[in-house]
């Protein structure tokens, strides 16, 4: 295996273990409203740091963005909201099935979803199907969905075993959310499909390629953006139990560590993405579609390290702690196994 698709692979590590740890800050915030808290942490994630990174990298932001054809701006832009609207199901998703099973079942759809459709719509099926490569990219995509199942089902024990279960667990209503919501937090894997001739174009005027993926994410973020951001402040003014008034009339140091703390999550959620370029820049473009497998199946792989890191799984001995492992151990196989393919 080469060293620039090790490379790669680091780097979604490190992108995944962003994403498996951003909430962490936002755990740290009180006397807000999750929605006020989101939408800090989304002025940080989906706003500033696009458009900051893409003025750093640019040399002319608005001559750039001026030059890309409309229908590639209105599909980034349109993948874009799809993901936020996957976003947001993602807390009723919870709401039903509860933490592990919701999360396993809305990754596991969002990863195949993801994972198979852009190479489809480019006519690679076929090559899926009939090259070694292809094969060992199915085999993985397998895999890393065992592994998430089983890393589901020692969360699922867990809940039990410690006494959580879901605010208003329905299994009928939370697997419909969660199906919705795996397939339109998809929207982010088609979006950045999307947005090639932006990376392109970024490339043209001299940026480096291991960059040229971020000035796309200020249409594709500003698309979730507008879906979350929306979805936020309805609910803050039409809500009669919550107030953005009143969560920003807290003491001077209570502002100040929700602030830095949302801050931090939006900033984390946003790095997330940032390595995931560089992560995408060292895989071969006939095998671009394996990113997003190894984003999602490292994603839960970094959920299950931190959980224990945290002490989440103090109360659960046993079983569960052993089924957390067992899966975590399948997923890196199979990441190991899509490396293999992509070294053939």
């Amino acid at each position: 295996m080469s060293s620039a698709i090790l490379g790669g692979i680091g780097w979604h590590m490190v992108g995944a273990a962003c994403a498996a740890s951003f909430y962490a800050p936002i755990e740290k915030v009180k006397k807000w409203s999750w929605e006020t808290t989101w939408a800090v942490a989304g002025i940080f994630s989906w706003v500033l740091l696009p458009i900051t990174v893409s003025l750093i990298l640019l040399p002319d932001f608005h001559a750039f963005y001026a030059g890309i054809a409309g229908s590639v701006l209105l599909k980034t832009f349109l993948f874009g909201c799809m993901w936020g609207v996957g976003n947001v199901s993602y807390g009723l998703t919870m709401r039903y099935l509860g933490m592990s099973l919701g999360i396993g079942v809305a990754i596991g759809v969002t990863l195949v979803v993801g994972t198979l459709v852009p190479p489809i719509m480019h006519g690679q099926l076929g090559y899926l199907i009939a090259s070694r490569s292809g094969h060992f990219t199915i085999a993985g995509i397998v895999l890393a969905l065992v592994g998430i199942s089983v890393v589901s089902w020692a969360g699922h024990q867990k809940e039990q075993r410690i006494g959580v279960r879901a605010e208003e667990f329905n299994l009928t209503r939370g697997l419909l959310l969660a199906v919705m919501c795996g397939i339109f937090s998809s929207g982010m894997s088609f979006a950045i499909d999307a947005a090639r001739p932006i990376a392109a174009a970024a490339q043209n005027v001299g940026v480096n390629h291991l960059y040229a993926a971020l000035p796309s994410y200020v249409i594709i973020m500003g698309g979730g953006a507008l879906v979350n951001f929306a979805y936020c402040f309805s609910r803050l003014a039409f809500r009669r139990d919550l107030s953005l008034r009143a969560d920003l009339s807290q003491t001077n140091r209570t502002l100040l560590v929700n602030s830095s703390m949302a801050a931090a999550a939006g900033i984390m959620w946003y790095l997330q993405f940032f390595f995931y370029a560089w992560g995408a820049a060292n895989i071969p473009v006939r095998l671009t579609f394996v990113n997003w497998m190894l984003h999602m199946s490292l994603y839960v792989l970094f959920g299950g390290i931190v959980g224990l890191a945290l002490g989440e799984w103090r109360g659960a001995r046993g079983r569960p702690v052993q089924l957390l492992w067992s899966g975590m151990l399948i997923i890196i196989a199979a990441a190991n196994l899509v490396g293999l393919g992509m070294a053939t």
